[in-house]
């Protein structure tokens, strides 16, 4: 590891949990419950205040502290939007339900932005649009043939911005140009999670953390469940863990989630506080920066202003935070070369789950519900498809959800842990990214 990047008092925990670090609640495990969720996300606590306003009862388990996980130490864009192109989904499921699909999951960005006003929470959001920087000259292309498509669908603008204005949209001639999106946001992920909590909390849910739910079995009409602090019987179960399906053991309450959950580590860095005209230059109206690449990597400026998160896919093969530090930092100062020098307060990572097509779900199984696969853009569409499963489990929803208890696929051997392939299928889409750059 390179010591002279940190700054003094480095720190492997996320920079948000300065402002937000999930809170401890020693409430005790109580005997029974209406609902049982298990797992303390955006998801679950999404589902957990929506049956709550319902008037169910409704108690949400936790292996860590409510909000550990993902929701904590994401990079806190906001944006709809499926992970597949409309042209890949229409060739999947037919263009009437693609168009479907699609829509339901650009419904997810209205949703949050309504969720935060409606429950007052403040997690700094800021609708501040994103740009989407093109890795090659054709992926430039193909933004342009899918621009108008796109702003169809989300029902918000998008603008093309070609490498010669590029300055316009990102201080950097590292890419090939990109897309504005206006139908995107910023956020503190963190607060974003402890607001969460504390409005479900306040509609009467009850959050148990410290608590891993190991199994259950079917009793009389419904569930016994054995966690780490004994058991409890819940009427009805809601899988919703989303990255963390297995334990570090390995093991898991539900087979069959997590056979189709792929968990992947994503690594983030915080560099010290910057000088604001600076951040300002890099960041013009301080928007979210992703980029087209298979293994991509996302930055954007801190809430207040003053530091580079830069986040991406390091390593495929299990990394600590600081050894992945060197790798973001230099992939960092590649985009931002007037970086160079400036050190890194914080490095930390945490789990995002793909599935095997690229779509999110929600459904039933063998009587578990369930809610998961976020792609690695799971704050507005965690919290989105978390409500839409509390309604299907409150047996509330007006109206067909697209993602509902559609086909859910695996693959043969599959067991919820990809470490074997995983650095193999990583290296190979690192390459072609390589080979696309250097053509270019």
């Amino acid at each position: 590891m390179r010591n002279d990047i940190l700054a003094p008092g480095f720190k492997t925990t996320p920079y948000w949990w300065e402002a937000a670090e999930p809170v401890e609640r020693p409430a005790d495990l109580p005997a029974e419950t209406q609902v049982a969720v298990v797992g303390g996300g955006y998801a679950g606590l999404n589902a957990a205040l929506t049956l709550a306003r319902l008037g169910h009862e409704v108690t949400v388990l936790d292996a860590e502290r409510i909000g550990w996980g993902a929701s904590s130490r994401s990079g806190g864009m906001v944006s709809g939007g499926m992970k597949l192109s409309l042209a890949e989904a229409r060739a999947a499921f037919g263009e009437r339900k693609a168009e479907e699909i699609a829509a339901a999951c650009n419904a997810s960005f209205p949703f949050i932005e309504e969720l935060l006003t409606r429950e007052g929470i403040d997690a700094d959001y800021v609708r501040c649009g994103r740009f989407t920087a093109a890795w090659t000259p054709k992926h430039y292309q193909g933004q342009e043939a899918g621009a108008a498509t796109l702003a169809r669908i989300t029902g918000m603008p998008t603008r093309m911005v070609p490498r010669a204005q590029q300055r316009e949209a990102l201080g950097s001639d590292y890419y090939h140009g990109g897309m504005i999106a206006e139908a995107s946001g910023s956020m503190h992920p963190a607060k974003y999670a402890r607001g969460l909590a504390a409005a479900a909390e306040r509609a009467g849910a009850r959050l148990v953390d410290r608590v891993r739910v190991n199994g259950w079995k079917p009793e009389g009409s419904g569930w016994r469940l054995t966690t780490s602090r004994g058991e409890m019987r819940a009427a009805k179960i809601l899988t919703a863990t989303n990255g963390y399906s297995l334990s570090p053991e390995g093991k898991t309450p539900n087979p069959w989630f997590a056979r189709r959950m792929v968990p992947l580590a994503s690594f983030l860095i915080a560099t010290e506080e910057l000088d604001p005209e600076l951040i300002e230059r890099l960041f013009p109206r301080k928007r979210m920066i992703g980029d087209t690449r298979r293994v991509l990597s996302y930055f954007r400026p801190s809430p207040d202003g003053r530091r580079v998160l830069y986040g991406g896919r390091v390593s495929f093969s299990p990394m600590k935070p600081e050894e992945a530090a060197p790798g973001l930092y230099r992939m960092m100062t590649n985009v931002f070369p007037e970086l160079a020098g400036v050190k890194i307060t914080h490095a930390w990572t945490g789990n995002v789950s793909f599935t095997f097509d690229g779509l999110r779900h929600i459904g039933e199984h063998e009587g578990v519900f369930y809610a998961g696969g976020c792609q690695g853009n799971g704050v507005a569409m965690a919290s989105w498809i978390g409500h839409q499963v509390g309604l299907k489990i409150a047996g509330a929803a007006n109206a067909p959800f697209a993602l509902d208890d559609i086909d859910f696929p695996t693959r043969p051997l599959y067991r919820g842990n990809p470490n074997l392939v995983l650095p193999f299928i990583g290296n190979w889409y690192r390459m072609l990214d390589a080979v696309e750059r250097i053509a270019a």
